[in-house]
């Protein structure tokens, strides 16, 4: 399989960028791959086209799923397994925030609630206990904006960017109405 500059670079985009995101490099170049090809591909192929050996493609691939950013196919008569990316990116990004609530939030949101229970048997203990729950009011209010973009279209997000330079302008005229500097 030949790739094409425009995909190379992206392929190599997102492998650097994976280790930032909190994936390996591998799984990144993958998923661009993925992403960037529109027929389903095997292991075989990806492994080819990527210059990786079958083993790493295999538990690369396997990290995707449990992400579910990819998805199986089969074809009657190959007993070899594809894999496609969904083809709408909103999809792509919902599923990406519900994985990474599941994995970072809601055990950092479970951890705090445990511990903000827990009286403080000391000032430093009430002092870290007030901080706390200042993180958890803010991952809660994260989290409940993050339930509310999940539920929105492509078409509603549309609607935003459109509404965007009208509530800079509301938020501005609120600001000054009662004193606050400008954004």
């Amino acid at each position: 399989m030949n790739v094409s500059p425009k995909v190379e670079a992206f392929i190599s985009h997102f492998g650097e960028m994976g280790s930032r995101w909190g994936i390996n490099r591998t799984v990144g170049q993958i998923y661009a791959l993925l992403v960037a090809t529109e027929k389903p591909l095997n292991a075989d192929e990806i492994s080819t086209a990527l210059s990786i050996s079958r083993s790493n493609t295999s538990m690369a691939l396997k990290e995707l799923q449990s992400w579910r950013l990819i998805l199986p196919q089969h074809y009657p008569g190959d007993r070899k397994e594809y894999y496609k990316t969904p083809e709408n990116t909103w999809q792509m990004a919902q599923i990406i925030l519900e994985e990474r609530r599941k994995r970072e939030l809601d055990p950092t949101l479970s951890m705090l609630r445990q511990e903000i229970l827990r009286e403080p048997v000391s000032p430093e203990g009430e002092y870290a206990q007030n901080r706390m729950q200042e993180i958890h009011d803010l991952l809660e209010t994260m989290d409940e904006l993050m339930n509310q973009l999940q539920e929105l279209t492509p078409q509603d997000i549309q609607r935003l960017k459109t509404m965007g330079p009208k509530l800079k302008k509301f938020f501005n005229i609120k600001d000054r109405l009662l004193g606050k500097k400008e954004r």
